[in-house]
């Protein structure tokens, strides 16, 4: 049951807050002093503290600090008398939630007080709790593997993490993790305190873009209703991390430039530069220099996101992550689906070894769920997995026709059309089985 505690020199309104709230369903603590307050706000550590400004042993604005100070997550709502204004203005500016004034004339107005109080101390614990558990999840060392590229990568986070480093570039195959880098430099850094926003490039219009960056003010256009910050603003002392950047369109790269070389902007309709102190991470799945000898990044902002580079290698260039890697997933699915399957045949580990992972991370992660939530046996047999894993791919390249070895690329390319060719035709279920998206599938069709 959530808990008041009513602080009030008046016996009367004590009664009377007692009642009212007692109706509302809370557990209602009543004292008259600012001592007794703060002795019993230590024992009962209350939600909300309903506490008088004018109270016979301590300024009620004094008590107000030190319940902040004691208890942050504690919402204060101030009781003022008639017409003290000024005293409710700097009771607001020291941390109280909201300030009601007596005599009590409607008392739907202090039911709608504690109420949104109440919902405000909730919204703050489960903040609170979802940020203790990112930090535990995202950690540089919740990043699995053995081998000596993810040894020195977890060590690169961690090293970064703590840094000054204001823009950092992450690289990598789709699957490979970049988003779990990125929250790693986030919640391993001072700026885990604050927020964590993201931006997919590939998913937003470059019409949209602008707005969803940097916000705009009222007015700045038909469906402007109102002021809406971007998530540039909204990562203030944070981070901002854009996933594949290379989406961006040029128009968008321009603007993005500016922002980034000052972490000054303007909201669309703006007139009034912004400044932030954010820390930004662009991820790509291609390689950037690549796009820009094409011409399709701008070779500034290349160099202004390049700063830090981090190249996360693909699984098949990091065997002996695979084993450690599939472990980890089948205990978290097997704690997800309720299930025990104790772990892997000897054949089958050697059929995880010798594949080629097209998907990376993610397809390993995708397929020992998909197995896990359809295993009925102790073990993982080769007979439980899938069409793609019943012939062993050769560790060694194809060959073409004309005798020539095949280039990597290639080899993907093969390796996506034999699944789609399993999958009937079906690209989406194709996609599905290699543990990558249907339009990172277009991508790689498209690529020669």
């Amino acid at each position: 049951m959530d808990s008041v505690l009513v602080v009030d020199d008046e016996r009367n309104i004590r009664a009377l807050l007692t009642r009212v709230l007692t109706e509302e369903q809370l557990d209602v603590h009543t004292v008259g002093t600012g001592t007794e307050g703060l002795e019993s706000a230590a024992d009962l550590d209350p939600d909300v503290v309903l506490l008088d400004i004018r109270l016979p042993d301590i300024d009620g604005l004094e008590v107000l600090r030190a319940l902040k100070g004691r208890h942050p997550e504690t919402a204060v709502i101030m009781i003022t008398a008639f017409g003290q204004i000024e005293n409710a203005v700097l009771a607001m500016r020291s941390g109280a939630t909201d300030y009601l004034e007596k005599p009590f004339e409607h008392l739907d107005k202090l039911r709608l007080a504690v109420r949104r109080a109440l919902d405000e101390v909730r919204a703050r614990r489960e903040i609170h709790r979802l940020r203790t558990l990112q930090e535990g999840q995202y950690r540089a060392d919740q990043i699995i593997g053995e081998s000596d590229s993810t040894r020195r990568l977890r060590t690169m986070i961690s090293q970064l993490a703590r840094s000054e480093a204001q823009t950092i570039l992450v690289q990598g195959e789709s699957g490979t993790g970049k988003e779990l880098v990125a929250k790693g430099l986030h919640y391993e850094s001072p700026r885990r305190q604050f927020p964590f926003m993201e931006i997919n490039c590939a998913a937003i219009t470059e019409t949209l873009f602008e707005s969803e960056l940097f916000g705009h003010e009222k007015g700045a256009f038909t469906d402007a209703r109102t002021t809406k910050k971007g998530l540039m603003e909204l990562a203030d002392r944070g981070t901002l991390f854009l996933d594949e950047v290379t989406e961006m369109s040029s128009g968008s790269q321009a603007k993005f430039l500016r922002c980034i070389q000052e972490r000054v902007f303007r909201r669309v309709g703006g007139t009034r530069d912004i400044k932030v102190d954010v820390r930004v991470i662009a991820a790509t799945n291609r390689p950037l220099e690549a796009q820009v000898k094409d011409g399709k990044f701008r070779e500034d902002l290349f160099y202004r996101l390049n700063v830090i580079p981090i190249v996360i290698p693909p699984l098949r260039e990091r065997q002996e992550d695979i084993l450690p890697l599939a472990r980890h997933f089948l205990l978290e699915s097997n704690t997800r689906f309720h299930k025990t399957i104790r772990g892997f045949g000897p054949q089958t580990e050697k059929l995880l070894l010798s594949y080629r992972w097209p998907g990376n991370v993610r397809e390993l992660k995708n397929l020992i769920e998909r197995l896990v939530i359809l295993g009925a046996s102790e073990l993982i047999e080769p007979g439980d997995l899938p069409p793609p894993f019943s012939a062993p791919l050769e560790s060694a390249p194809r060959r073409s026709p004309a005798g020539d070895a095949q280039s990597l690329a290639d080899v993907e390319r093969d390796y996506i059309l034999e699944t789609i060719q399993r999958a009937n035709g079906n690209k989406s279920k194709a996609a599905k089985i290699l543990g990558i998206s249907r339009q990172t599938l277009r991508k790689k069709l498209e690529e020669r």
